[in-house]
């Protein structure tokens, strides 16, 4: 019996890597995998609709279940997660020293609803008092002029929202001092080059984001996989079997990366690294599946309704596909 072909473009990451090598199979299913950057899949995907099962920015699908309009449904195999207390860039001469001191700044973005961009705004809102209204928000590309997003948005009145200047990058904009800070999921250029003016607004962001998890329990979600919708009603049984397989290539993942005889990363401390993330976090400290992630993602989506991102307050069971809610066992 022939298996079905299924188009699947996700990030090329340790807990991906048993599926897109053959280790880990998918029942039923013959894959064709992409190893696309997560930009290049969410614009396609949103857009255009081109794959069949790919990686789904969190804030993008919850905006497109709000407009009544999604293609994709959910599957709570979280492929990205970070705290986004590193997340948050500013101009180190402008007196910006602690985090009240971001009102009445102009803050680079690249897209508005970047779920990046939500979380931090929720961390500067809930712990600090910085609204989103209390900041100018400059959007544009990184590093090529021009970036739209990808999503048309109908923000509340009070949110101050700008396009950069023609023909300007925000990393161009922060190095002229034309804007004061940016947040957003990777660091501008000027940043990683060791601009002398831009640095992170949390000196230790690994201090801040630690005493963050241990007042909420919250350790970010960024990234969903989404199956189209159309594949998912022809073919029932696959939004489970694709989160038996996904789950089954992260265990092989973290596995392998506590097999510290040879490490699997090319980083120092990874043995010391892993046993911190597992005393803070506990020992499933990647989890997939709703029961474990229901802290997380209830404050995710009160922050995206409050940020005026999504017009009503979204529930989680929309988010999925019903078949991985619950899970069998013997």
């Amino acid at each position: 019996m022939s298996k079905l072909q299924l188009s699947i473009a996700i990030g090329d990451y340790d807990r991906n890597r048993p599926l897109m090598d053959g280790r880990v199979g998918i029942d039923g299913v013959d894959p064709i995998f992409m190893a696309l950057a997560p930009e290049e899949i969410f614009f396609r995907a949103f857009r255009h609709q081109e794959f069949d099962v790919c990686e789904v920015s969190f804030s993008s699908y919850v905006v497109s279940i709000d407009k009544g309009d999604p293609a994709y449904i959910a599957v709570p195999a979280f492929l990205s997660r970070a705290f986004r207390h590193t997340s948050i860039y500013v101009r180190t001469d402008r007196g910006i020293e602690e985090p009240a001191d971001l009102k009445g700044r102009r803050i680079g973005v690249a897209e508005y609803q970047l779920t990046a961009n939500v979380w931090a705004r929720g961390l500067l809102q809930d712990d600090y008092g910085i609204a989103p209204a209390d900041i100018t928000w400059v959007r544009g590309g990184m590093e090529t002029p021009g970036r739209p997003e990808k999503i048309k948005l109908e923000l509340p009145p009070e949110i101050r929202l700008e396009s950069a200047p023609a023909g300007r990058s925000l990393n161009a904009l922060l190095v002229d001092g034309e804007i004061d800070g940016f947040i957003g999921p990777r660091a501008l250029s000027c940043f990683d080059q060791g601009y002398p003016h831009v640095g992170r607004l949390f000196p230790d962001p690994t201090k801040a984001a630690t005493d963050y998890y241990r007042r909420c329990g919250i350790f970010p979600i960024m990234h969903l996989l989404g199956v189209k919708r159309g594949v998912a009603a022809a073919q029932p049984w696959l939004p489970a079997a694709l989160l038996k397989a996904f789950s089954e290539s992260k265990a092989q993942a973290l596995a392998l990366l506590g097999d510290t005889s040879a490490t699997k990363v090319t980083l120092p401390f990874v043995e010391e690294q892993l046993a911190a993330a597992r005393t803070l976090l506990g020992e499933d400290f990647w989890s997939y599946g709703v029961a474990t992630n229901r802290v997380v993602l209830d404050n995710f989506l009160d922050q995206h309704h409050r940020q005026g991102l999504s017009r009503r307050r979204i529930a989680i069971e929309e988010l999925f596909h019903p078949a991985t809610l619950e899970a069998h066992s013997i």
